[in-house]
This record gives C-alpha cells, structure tokens and sequence, in this order.
C-alpha cells in the first residue's frame, strides 16, 4: 500500500525526532513540533495506521511509537534529505588525512578515525588482506542502545572476529555504492538495535571496504554523504 502524504510527513517527522531524542515518539510530541496542520486525534489515527502497517512499533513501556526497520529503510529511501558535508569540514578532513601518509595502512588508520570523530561511531576500515582497523569504541557508550552491556560486547566483538565482519561487508554488492542494514536483518543476537552503513574504496593498487556501526537511528542524512566522501577521498589522497 502507498502511503499518502500526510502519512509520509508524519513518518518522517516521527523518524527524525526519534534519531533526535532515542526516545519513543507520541502523538503530542508531534502535534506541538510538526506542523502537520491536522487534530491531535487524526495523528494519532494515523500513528495507529503506520504502526498496523509496519512502518512503526508501540514499545511495551511506552505510548509513544518507534520506527521499525522498514520504517527506517522507507525514510532513507524516500523521505530523507541528505545534509552536505560543509566545505569547511571537507577541507578540514583533507588536510587530516594528507598529512604525511607513509603507508597505505597508515592512512586508513587515519581514516578511521577521523570517519569517527566525524559520525560519532564506530568506524572500521578493511584493506584487501583482510586487516582491520577500528576507532571510535568509546562513542557508541554514550548512546543507550548500547547501555545494555550484551549488544556493547557483541558489537565491539566484531573488531576481531574478521570473519563475521566480513559476512556484514559481503552485503555490499558491487553495483551498490552505499549500503543501510539494520541489524535485525544479519540474524546475529543483540545486534537488533545497531545500524551499518557500509562502503568500498578503490585506490591505486588497494581496495577495500569502510563501514560505520552505531545505532539503528543514525543520523543517516549526514552519515550517508560523509561515508560517500571518505571513500573518494581515500583514492584522492593515495593517488596524489
């Protein structure tokens, strides 16, 4: 079923504010915040709707609403807008990376952690002998879909297990330039809550994969082109 548009802006306007807070959604939220120029009882109609539809979820705790992985998959495939990186931060980004690249596993480690301290995540960067490099661990702690100690220690297993990584990588296809999963898709326990955005780099005689982990509410309009930008940049750099 197509959703109309007032059931497309309320979807978004849910969404955003979830990536926002981590906290369930409700209908006075929306009404207060939105904009949608209808009665509280008709959003609150059309929550019901969304929800019986698939595109949100009613935690047992609380009467507001979440997002379920069809939700935030129809979001980043239709409504979302993607936020530019400015040019002062791509500079910035450059200048980082350009600066005295010895060796090519010097600059993805460098890579990965500027790709974190830009998203605030997790990042990882593969070359094609199956080496990786991680940094940014300690900003998922600060984020309470990884206050449960189970879904922290599954995550951060990852790093090391190379092969399990490479199961997630194995997602990417090559016609795909970027790619969303939402853990719940990777039939992995306490992976559920986590979100990947994965991507491939090719630079002169290297080539291989970038990937961020966080939450499933990523701020997925500005990760998206971040991500897009790094793997350019990284054949830019290693080209020059």
């Amino acid at each position: 079923m197509d959703l109309t548009e007032r059931q497309k802006k309320l979807l978004r306007a849910v969404i955003e504010k979830y990536i926002e807070t981590a906290e369930a959604v409700g209908s006075e939220t929306i009404e207060k915040e939105a904009s949608l120029g209808v009665s509280p009882a008709t959003i609150r109609n059309e929550m019901v709707r969304l929800t019986s539809l698939g595109y949100l979820r009613q935690p047992h705790t609380s009467a507001g609403r979440t997002p379920t992985s069809m939700g935030m998959k129809f979001f980043v495939d239709s409504l979302m807008e993607e936020k530019s990186l400015s040019l002062k931060d791509e500079v910035a980004i450059k200048e980082e990376l350009s600066d005295d690249p010895k060796t090519f596993n010097k600059l993805l480690r460098h890579t990965a952690q500027s790709l974190a301290n830009q998203t605030h995540s997790l990042a990882i960067a593969t070359n094609e002998d199956d080496e990786v490099f991680a940094s940014g661990m300690a900003n998922i702690l600060d984020m309470p879909e990884f206050f449960d100690i189970d879904i922290t220690r599954t995550v951060l297993s990852l790093v090391d297990k190379v092969e399990m990584l490479g199961q997630i990588f194995d997602q990417l296809s090559p016609q795909d330039q970027i790619k969303i999963l939402f853990g719940d898709e990777l039939g992995v326990p306490y992976l559920e809550p986590c979100g990947f955005v994965l991507t491939r780099y090719q630079a002169p005689g290297h080539t291989g994969m970038l990937g961020i982990i966080g939450p499933n509410r990523l701020n997925y309009p500005t990760v998206i082109p971040t991500m897009r930008y790094f793997s350019h940049l990284l054949s830019e750099i290693w080209g020059e």
